[in-house]
């Protein structure tokens, strides 16, 4: 026996078996016995494959079900959309040489029902033939262009049940919209077309465009979105006429202002929303993973604890420890594969039972598919996870002697493991960090996840090595019970270091998500600045200005009324630069994206300050705009720079006067682009107001003052800031229901990591046990000495949470949301609380096992 296990008779005649290689033949003989104590470590992996592959294939079937529907969700194969005006009769005839077209027009507006009030609504008109592609479904059920004709001199509609139940109406009921009244004749249950449309802020109420027409919401200026869709001949699968079809419309019409969409890209927003939320959720599963991993690492030193006399034995027949340390390693990561295969069983499911489960409630179609690619990646995170978190504490075994084996329960090595196995961890790691990168839609938010994961993983350890430190050179209380639990905090082998890590990074987590919610909601509810308006009224016509301020000095005497023109314009350049070629930072980005409102003033507008340049005088001699500074920096843009703006279809150029600082919370108006007045001299626009109240009594009288405004007023739409902060709230509202669900699997990781780190401690324990009842001690004692003990960890590793989610929530509230944060309590309290609350309750859970054995039956086997 030099250097290899083997002997002279062992391969056997014939067989698969005398194939394989020594090393993964004792691997599977010694794992016939069954996986007994490998749930926690099965269950980690599982849970964080199960994590990943599951949110990639559910992106990867959103994906595709939105290219499979691309033509149904933008109605059509292209879709040309032009803001505050119509398509010329030139440009109609330019896109009708095409293929069919069909016409549908937006806006918001009011709709009033006499004895129930106003509700804001998002008015959709469209052509008899709609929808061209698609089915829309009503109740009751009938073909759109009855529902919508005129009968009687009276336009019909068909309203969200929102409206419906908003209002306290029905089927049959009449509402007014501008200057005409509508019979409600059906009420919405779906279209096809709904996520193109984007989120509104109120339910979508359908009519006809002559019944738009007919309502004088259309006004010069009037903030009505066009959209003239295309549906091409044959042209539903040509992807190359498609190209050629939007090039030479492009060519053609080159200044026409259009927004271009084909249903390859039907919803470009949506798209990159889902692919930012499907980042964020593999992040979180990956969290869960790396969490699952010091589970891991537990359940391996638990295992190798358990194979010290198998290991002892294939040492001392001269196994060297490079093969052995091979034997167990094989065995590890086979169940590793055991566990990467359930998870990718059930991430590979969860499409489909979302597919199954919310065909109802999603407003896109889920194409579920076997995301091949996906799954290999959601495989390999596992397998670097199980490698990386595996090979330390089995490297140890390489170098430990025969009788230490025997020893090392209560003198633990504290050698580093060989080279080698530092290398294949290191190396492992690093496959983890350029996977998590290359796999990210936004590689600078996964490189500050991993750069927050590693910091979080030191300080936990140093942490957890500090309190040991501190343990071990407190004064040794008088009372039995408060000595073991502060001996057993610092002790060789103690669980110090697993508790706190995997403890630590749960409620770090769970801290983090309850201060970013209160925030938000904070913010949008509660944290209103003492200035904010109470309405905001859109679509002001020009002729109605004086008429309108008037009734307002009448009717809200004591309220603030603001006002400003308002058009809407789309960026076309910048410095000479093509929107399109601009590569902005995400922060930034949406400045170019759609059209923006802008506005012309003589003075500098309230609530912003010149930061650098100069005002424009009473009659500049060229175009000048005022630019958001922050923004402008983010564009790399400054003083002296053009811009070009494409407002009502003409190309309007411009040259940056100056830049403001804009307080954006105040919730008044304020704009990134403010011009000089002569910039737009004679085009037609709308105005924007706002009216603010000072006092709440004031604030009663709000319901009351928009239903008059209302019907002095009919074509004016006026919305109510709390209305809208309440939309935007039931929106977070659902994100953050969301967030929490996936953000529950890291914290369930973290708990089965918990549960595991016991299990790991579990001989350790039962050792301890036997001696001390041998030695008299109660379980009631042994009991208490293990809540201090666990109750200790819970309320060190709490503090270290809160003070660690409460930076984390801190960096993302100000930096990346640009909020003001403040340190809510009781959510985090909360998370603090359930930290210690659970450490005791399944501390004391695993040690009731142990306290329950009888000290004879150990004892002989000693």
């Amino acid at each position: 026996m030099h250097g290899t296990l083997s002997r002279p008779d062992d391969t056997p005649r014939g067989g698969r078996a005398a194939r394989l290689p020594l090393v993964l033949r004792l691997a599977l003989r010694e794992m016939r016995s069954g996986l007994r104590g490998f749930g926690i470590f099965l269950g980690c992996i599982a849970l964080g494959v199960a994590a990943i592959a599951g949110v990639s294939s559910l992106s990867s079937a959103l994906t595709e079900g939105m290219a499979r529907e691309g033509r149904t969700i933008l109605g059509g194969d292209l879709a040309y959309s032009l803001l505050q005006r119509e398509a010329t009769p030139a440009e109609r005839d330019l896109l009708a040489g095409y293929g069919e077209i069909s016409t549908i027009a937006t806006l918001r507006g009011m709709a009033h029902a006499d004895e129930n009030g106003s509700a804001l609504v998002e008015i959709k008109a469209v052509g008899p033939d709609y929808p061209v592609i698609g089915e829309i479904a009503t109740t009751p059920q009938a073909p759109i262009g009855e529902l919508l004709a005129e009968r009687d001199g009276v336009f019909g509609a068909v309203a969200d049940p929102v409206l419906l139940s908003r209002l306290d109406l029905e089927t049959g009921d009449e509402i007014r919209i501008g200057t005409s009244r509508f019979e409600i004749r059906a009420a919405l249950q779906s279209e096809p077309d709904k996520v193109a449309e984007g989120i509104g802020f109120g339910p979508r109420l359908l009519m006809t465009v002559p019944a738009l027409r007919e309502s004088g919401l259309i006004q010069p200026g009037s903030l009505v979105r066009w959209t003239y869709r295309i549906a091409l001949p044959g042209g539903a699968g040509d992807d190359a006429l498609l190209a050629r079809v939007e090039e030479a419309i492009h060519e053609a019409a080159p200044e026409a202002g259009w927004r271009v969409r084909s249903r390859l890209n039907a919803d470009p927003q949506f798209q990159r929303n889902i692919e930012r939320f499907a980042q964020f959720l593999t992040l979180v599963g990956l969290t869960a993973l790396i969490v699952g991993g010091v589970g891991v690492a537990n359940a391996v030193r638990g295992f190798v604890d358990r194979k010290r006399d198998s290991i002892a034995t294939l040492k001392g027949l001269g196994a060297p420890g490079g093969q052995v340390v091979g034997i167990y390693l094989t065995q590890v990561m086979t169940i590793a594969g055991l566990g990467i295969l359930a998870g990718l069983a059930i991430g590979a499911a969860i499409p489909f039972a979302a597919a199954f489960l919310l065909r109802d409630v999603l407003p896109i179609p889920i194409a579920p598919v076997l995301a091949w690619s996906q799954l290999g990646i959601a495989a390999l995170y596992g397998g670097l996870i199980a490698l990386a978190f595996a090979i330390l504490p089995l490297g140890r075994v390489h170098d430990i002697e025969v009788t230490h084996l025997f020893r090392d329960q209560i003198d633990r090595d504290r050698r580093w493991p060989r080279k080698r196995y530092i290398a294949v961890a290191l190396a492992a790691a690093g496959a983890l960090i350029a996977l998590s990168l290359g796999a990210a839609y936004e590689p600078r938010v996964a490189s500050i996840f991993i750069v927050a994961i590693a910091i979080a993983f030191v300080l936990l350890r140093l942490v957890a090595a500090g309190l040991m430190a501190l343990a071990r050179r407190l004064p040794r209380p008088r009372r039995a019970g408060p000595r073991l639990a502060l001996a057993n905090i610092h002790r060789p082998g103690a669980l110090t270091p697993s508790l706190v890590l995997s403890l630590g990074l749960g409620v770090t987590l769970l801290v983090t998500i309850a201060l970013i919610d209160a925030n938000m909601r904070r913010q949008l509810t509660e944290n209103l600045p003492q200035n904010a308006p109470s309405f905001f009224f859109v679509d002001i016509p020009s002729a109605e200005v004086e008429a309108f301020q008037s009734f307002m000095r009448d009717a809200a005497p004591d309220g603030t009324l603001e006002r400003v023109p308002m058009m809407r314009g789309r960026i076309v350049s910048l410095g000479g630069v093509p929107a399109e070629e601009i590569d902005a930072p995400e922060d930034v980005n949406w400045v170019l994206q759609g059209d923006r409102g802008i506005t012309y003033a003589q003075d500098p507008p309230e609530g912003s300050r010149i930061v650098e340049g100069a005002w424009w005088g009473d009659t500049p001699d060229e175009n000048l705009v005022s630019f958001d500074a922050e923004i402008a920096e983010g564009l790399g843009i400054g003083l002296g720079d053009s811009i070009v703006v494409n407002v009502l279809g003409r190309n309007i150029e411009a040259r940056i006067a100056n830049l403001r600082e804009i307080e954006w919370r105040s919730m008044g108006i304020n704009f990134v682009m403010v011009f000089s007045p002569n910039t737009f001299a004679g085009a037609p626009h709308m105005h924007l107001a706002t009216l603010t109240f000072g006092d709440e009594e004031d604030r009663a009288r709000e319901p009351a003052l928009m239903r008059d405004i209302g019907q002095a007023f009919p074509t004016i739409t006026s919305v109510r800031v709390r209305d809208a902060l309440e939309a935007v709230s039931n929106l977070v509202g659902q994100l953050a229901i969301a967030i929490r669900g996936a953000s529950s699997v890291a914290v369930a990781a973290s708990v089965l990591v918990l549960a595991g780190a016991l299990a790991a401690g579990h001989r350790a324990r039962l050792y301890d046990a036997v001696v001390l009842k041998t030695l008299g001690a109660t379980r009631s004692r042994l009991l208490g000495a293990y809540a201090l003990e666990y109750g200790a960890l819970g309320l060190v590793t709490a503090i270290f949470g809160l003070i660690a989610g409460g930076l984390a929530a801190w960096v993302i509230v100000t930096r990346i949301m640009q909020l003001e944060f403040v340190f809510v309590w009781e959510g985090a309290l909360g998370a603090a609380v359930l930290a210690v609350g659970v450490t005791i309750s399944l501390g004391l859970l695993g040690t009731w096992r142990i306290l329950s054995q009888k000290p004879a039956s150990y004892l002989r086997n000693l």
